[in-house]
Parts: structure tokens; sequence; C-alpha cells
């Protein structure tokens, strides 16, 4: 069976990384994947550095498409798949998460009749101003096998009339629903004993034994507007002043190039100067770990961060007005602040008064590659 693996962002390449390793491990004899990069993520440090860190395969191919209007650059990827498609002719092309790049390649597959395995399918913010949730939804649309990392995923897939029962042969008309768990949750299993050992970021700045937040902002939403990002950081600035806690920051490419010019003066002014805020350059996936193993609360607008805040036991701060992960809320172990300087302040006050959580296994067995990689080896079959 041969697969056409699309990736273009960080999160992406990260969830790559257990699909590659399954096969290598499991089904090297059964399976050859072609790993398209589309050059979403050109950063060296988004991007490249994943590939070795995390074992996998250098892209076979690399389309560099780089940074462009959202129009632009979907299209430049939907050609450049649509190519690699009618060349390789491969049994299934398989697509992550919810990003321009999930968005080409599942409008390249449909065209040319090529099945598309969708994986984190079923995931809704039911926010349609998030480009994000535009992709995702157009691509659990175009899909024959979507593999679905929750039960919530499954029932919003089901609200969306979609058949959770259905029964193989699948084709985009009848798609199979699997509920899989997540495959990020395979690579914390993985990675989590090797990070502290690999890495030095805890001791690069001394952050042992001390209590710290660790805080990742990039989305649009907040990093474009004023307003937002100003009260997030403001928000950092109080909590560094007022709870006497530090705050590593990994700042992503667009939020560095912005800070400067979208926060308020005074508070630009207050952050670069303030000791307690560590902004650094973006972390390696391992680095980011023992960032999150070692923090004692995570502020994120990050989808993956927000699930392996939970993977780590780590309570959660979401700087959005919602998230596609509904149960972490729903369990008690993060609460929705917004981009809120008030809401985020009282937020962190609420867990360092509510320390014992729960943390309920919702997220699988850690084998979701296997599953998914036996799955499609089931469907060539019966096709």
């Amino acid at each position: 069976m041969k697969i056409l693996t699309v990736v273009g962002a960080r999160p992406q390449i990260i969830k790559a990384a257990a699909l590659s390793r399954a096969i290598k491990s499991y089904f090297s004899n059964q399976i050859e994947e072609i790993i398209v990069h589309t050059g979403q993520h050109y950063d060296a440090n988004m991007s490249d550095v994943f590939f070795g860190e995390l074992g996998i395969p250098q892209p076979d191919i690399n389309l560099g498409i780089g940074s462009a209007s959202h129009g632009k650059q979907t299209a430049m990827m939907l050609q450049g798949i649509e190519s690699i498609l009618l060349e390789e002719n491969p049994d299934f092309i398989v697509l992550y998460g919810d990003t321009n790049s999930t968005l080409a390649g599942a409008m390249a597959g449909a065209k040319l009749h090529v099945p598309i395995v969708h994986i984190e399918a079923g995931l809704r913010s039911f926010n349609k101003s998030m480009p994000e949730e535009i992709n995702r939804i157009m691509c659990d649309h175009a899909s024959t096998l979507l593999f679905v990392p929750t039960l919530a995923g499954i029932r919003n897939l089901e609200k969306e009339g979609f058949s959770i029962k259905a029964e193989a042969p699948y084709n985009i008309d009848n798609p199979g629903i699997f509920h899989c768990g997540d495959i990020m949750f395979d690579n914390l299993l993985h990675f989590s004993k090797t990070a502290e050992e690999r890495t030095s970021v805890i001791s690069d700045l001394h952050l042992k034994d001390k209590q710290f937040i660790l805080c990742t902002i990039h989305r649009d939403n907040n990093t474009d507007i004023p307003e937002r990002l100003t009260a997030i950081f403001s928000a950092l600035n109080r909590l560094t002043a007022q709870g006497g806690f530090e705050v590593v920051l990994p700042l992503h490419p667009r939020t560095s190039k912005l800070l400067e010019t979208r926060l308020q003066p005074s508070v630009f002014q207050s952050v670069t100067n303030n000791k307690s805020i560590h902004l650094i350059p973006p972390v390696s996936y391992l680095e980011m770990i023992a960032l999150e193993k070692n923090a004692s609360l995570i502020l994120t607008d990050s989808g993956g961060v927000q699930k392996e805040a939970y993977f780590f036991h780590k309570p959660l701060v979401v700087a959005r007005p919602e998230t596609e992960w509904t149960e972490i809320i729903d369990n008690g172990a993060g609460i929705i602040a917004d981009a809120d300087e008030t809401g985020i302040i009282d937020s962190v006050q609420h867990f360092m008064d509510h320390s014992l959580l729960d943390f309920p296994n919702i997220f699988g067995d850690g084998h979701a590659a296997e599953f998914i990689c036996r799955t499609m080896l089931e469907q060539k079959n019966v096709k």
C-alpha cells in the first residue's frame, strides 16, 4: 500500500512522527510512505529541526510554498499536491488537523478521487471565523476514513449527518468513522522519558525547582489584534509581580514579529524589561516536553499544547474564547479565559486555590498510529 502524507506546519510534523514510527516498526513490508512538506512553516526552528529530532524520514518532496495570504498559499499547495498525486497515484492521502496544507490536500485528493484519511477528525470550535474551523470541516466532509481522537469528536460528526455506524467498503459518500485515541499521546509516551535527558532548557533558564507558567501565543486572532495581545501580556506582567511566578514564552515567529508593533508601548517595555518573563526563540519538541513536564501551569492558544497540558496533568488556561478540546474544560482541568487580563489572572488564581485535579484517560491508549495503519490496510484489501 502506498500512502502520501502531507505536512506543512510544526504540529503536523510532530503528529506524522507517530505514524512514520508505526510504519517503520510494524508495517515496513506493507506500507510505503511518501512524505510531502508543503513548506507552510518555512522557519528552520519551526520545521526542519523536528525531522531530525523525532526521527522522521526527511520529506521526499518539499514544495517550498512559504508564507502568503490564505488564498494564494492554499492555491499554490493545491497545484503542487495535485501534480504529486497524479505522478505517485497513492492508495490514500493522509492529512492532519486543520491547516491550509490540510485544506489543499483535501481539495486535491477529492478532485482526483484519491481516498482521504483525516487524522484528528471531528474537532469543532463552533467558530467559523477561525480559518482552522473551515479547513477541518471541509476536510472531514471530503474524507473516506476519519480517525477521531475523542468521543466528543464522534458526537460532532454524528450531528453533522455522518453515519457513525457505516460499514465497509468506505468511500467519500460512505466514510468510515473510527474512535482511535490521540496520535499526540502516542508521541508523548514515546518521547517523554528521554526529553529531559536530551535537553538542557530547564537548567539553561535556571528554572529548576522554580514555579513557572509556560505560555504559548501564536493565533492571529491574538497576535494581530493589539487589544487582545496587550491584555495577555499585561496579565503575564501582573502574574510575575503579584504571584511571584516566572513565565517562559517560546516566541512563535508571528508573535515575535508583531510584539513591538501590536503591544501598547508601556506594556512592551515592561515585558521586555521583566526579568521574570523569559521570551525565548521557538523550542524543539523535546524541549517543549521538558518545559511542559516542569511547569506549574500552562497558558496557551494552541490546540496541541492544550492536550499536552492534560497529558502531563497540568492545569490549563486557554487564551481563546473557545476550544476544540471540550473534555478538558468539562473535566475541570482547564478554564477558558480568552484574551482577557482579569480572566487570565482569575483563572490562574483558581488553580492555585484548587490544586487537586483529576485527569481521567480520555485520549486513548497510546497506540493510535498502529490502529490507523491497520485500518488503512484493511480498507485497501476490502477495495
